[in-house]
């Protein structure tokens, strides 16, 4: 009979292991405690996978560990499959006790989030694959060995549960960038490292803090805001977008967990991060990406100016002129006396009049 997984989760588990996570850019890491007292021999070829110490396979032929390893499977609300070193599939794999080996035990249902559990072909068939549930699998107990669960990264791995997928398969590379062991007392890799002054882990869900208070997350994310501010000045889009979208990770956390008049309170510092973000964009002339930015503001604010300014610049720059022209008189109408828009909606009228001349000249040319 399988039990419950446990609840609590230690503030210092004996060597945890971990996964730096990659997808195209670098994401965050994830720390796993693995049950040793409950699946010893599933929990020592894990972890000698995320070490490394086991040399090559003798299946494979393949160095025995996780890294560069990819995430090949992603199902949304299902299951965040990886651990395949050799074919990189989907299809291959080994333990460091061969191929396969049997199955454990089936002491702890697959009841919770977070819980890492071994991927098999069957009864007896566990090789290397592993799989992390982002919501309860009740179907899965019985029939696969749950031997960890996250501890630090549950927002990396949400992360990888929603990236874009063609069926089953992530559309773009998600892999281990890096593995191995903490040993005792050394630094868990959840606090930034930029030389910034940002001394918040990167996701919300590695914070000590109560999200559901409201004034602490307003401290904090003012905190990230300023840090983004400093970036921004000094023209470092990249850094910027990325301090700016942290606060908007610790808004929305917090608003998953309080009531709607709170939540109110956070509003006008994400509606400043999302237009500063779409400013960065325009900056690194992502066009479609200040679009994106600005419907999430107007979401937000459908009448906000900087929003439809902006949306208009990023339409300029796919040369989709008539619709800079409409979000301009939009603006316009919600501020006529703004100089910036009037002159923009001018250099706009100006470009879509060039264009139709050079296409009157063509068919001249073409008729003449």
């Amino acid at each position: 009979m399988s039990h419950p997984s446990p609840q609590t989760k230690p503030s210092n588990p004996s060597n945890p292991v971990f996964f730096d996570v990659d997808i195209g850019r670098e994401v965050g890491r994830i720390v796993l405690e693995l049950f040793a007292d409950i699946v010893l021999k599933t929990e020592e070829s894990f972890c000698a996978l995320c070490t490394g110490e086991k040399g090559i396979g003798p299946t494979t032929g393949k160095p025995l560990h996780f890294k560069g390893c990819p995430f090949h499977r992603i199902i949304k609300k299902f299951m965040i499959q990886g651990g395949v070193f050799s074919n990189q599939n989907g299809t291959g794999g080994e333990s460091i006790y061969g191929e396969k080996f049997e199955d454990e035990n089936f002491y702890y249902k697959h009841d919770r989030e977070g819980l890492l559990s071994m991927a098999n072909a069957g009864p007896n068939t566990n090789g290397s694959q592993f799989f992390i549930t982002p919501v309860p699998t009740a179907h899965l107990d019985g029939k696969h060995v749950v031997f960890g669960q996250v501890i630090k990264g549950l927002g990396v791995a949400r992360i990888l549960e929603n990236v874009e997928v063609k069926g089953e398969n992530p559309a773009k590379s998600c892999i281990i960038a890096e593995r191995g062991e903490l040993k005792e007392g050394e630094d868990w890799g959840i606090f930034p490292k930029d030389g910034s002054g940002d001394s918040h882990p990167d996701f919300p869900e590695d914070a000590d803090i109560d999200l559901k208070d409201v004034d602490k997350i307003l401290l904090i994310t003012e905190d990230l805001k300023n840090i983004g501010n400093t970036f921004f000045k000094s023209q470092n889009w990249e850094m910027t977008i990325k301090k700016y979208a942290k606060v908007l990770r610790y808004m929305e956390a917090s608003k998953a967990v309080i009531e709607k008049i709170d939540s109110s309170k956070l509003q006008p510092v994400a509606l400043s991060c999302v237009l500063n973000i779409a400013a960065c964009k325009l900056k690194m002339s992502d066009w479609q990406g200040t679009i994106d930015s600005c419907v999430e503001a107007l979401e937000m604010d459908p009448s906000n100016t900087k929003a439809l300014y902006r949306r208009a610049q990023g339409w300029e720059g796919l040369k989709e002129y008539g619709q800079a022209l409409a979000d301009l008189k939009k603006a316009q109408e919600i501020a006529p006396e703004d100089k910036a828009i009037q002159a923009e909606l001018l250099k706009v009228k100006q470009k879509i009049k060039a264009l139709k001349d050079k296409e009157k000249a063509a068919y001249a040319k073409m008729f003449a």
